[in-house]
């Protein structure tokens, strides 16, 4: 199996990569940080390659996919989208510029993407995979602007799968609840101990009682770049943080 997972330097990215990886795919990451995605690629071996690229850039949309099916012996099966950003704030104080950053990078570098991976997924009855949110199904208010990013790629679920099918390509999406990641810490919103403690706080909220492992986000990419006869649909993988219960 040939993997290419953008925003491969960390979080569920890098979580991915070691679990494809580990189950003897190869797998390409991509990342705007060089040293990252280097570090990760030198950690999992020779089955992991590392190339640098910003997903909201053509030039480097191309050379990441082509990358991918050279390390790919010649093929692509995989394209999981996970690449993304946060921009966080009151309604009336939102930047024209921030908003259309984050949607670049959410929505509009994952769709040029998935265009590109188009005939090689097509050659290999592979899958597109994006990366949805619990905000689509909570309301987390000041959260409005990546709500609305994580709503475009679960409804382009849907209308891809729909699109693409027959051509034998297979389209899903995972909604994960909250996990570790470093998506605060790079938007600038949080310090590495105020994310830790953001992250603690939020796990009653999940029926489960805590919050969930990029292995377990990483299971789920699994289940759906496998699954022959699914396409279309957002598998949640929130530990019940999206039920919305409440002892109150």
């Amino acid at each position: 199996m040939s993997v290419l997972i953008t925003g491969g330097g960390s979080g569920l990215g890098e979580g991915a990569a070691a679990h494809f990886v580990g189950r003897g795919a190869r797998v390409t990451i991509s990342g705007r940080r060089a040293d990252r995605v280097h570090a990760v690629a030198e950690r999992l071996g020779p089955r992991c390659r590392a190339v640098p690229g910003d997903v909201c850039i053509d030039p480097d949309r191309v050379n990441m996919m082509a990358a991918a099916v050279e390390h790919g012996g010649g093929r692509l099966d995989t394209l999981i989208n996970n690449a993304g950003n946060m921009v966080r704030g009151p309604l009336e104080t939102l930047d024209e510029d921030a908003l259309q950053a984050v949607f670049h990078t959410n929505v509009i570098g994952p769709m040029m993407l998935s265009g590109l991976a188009r005939p090689h997924l097509a050659a290999s009855a592979g899958c597109i995979i994006f990366v949805g949110s619990v905000h689509t199904q909570r309301a987390f208010p000041g959260a409005s602007p990546y709500a609305a990013t994580k709503g475009a790629v679960e409804a382009l679920t849907g209308v891809l799968a729909a699109e693409l099918g027959p051509s034998g390509i297979r389209v899903g999406c995972v909604r994960p609840g909250a996990v570790d990641t470093e998506i605060n810490i790079r938007a600038g919103l949080a310090t590495a101990s105020e994310n830790t403690q953001r992250l603690a706080g939020l796990a009653d909220a999940h029926v489960l009682g805590r919050i969930g492992t990029a292995v377990e986000i990483a299971e789920a990419f699994e289940y759906l770049a496998r699954a022959e006869w699914t396409t279309g649909n957002v598998l949640t993988v929130d530990g019940g943080l999206g039920l919305g219960v409440t002892n109150a």
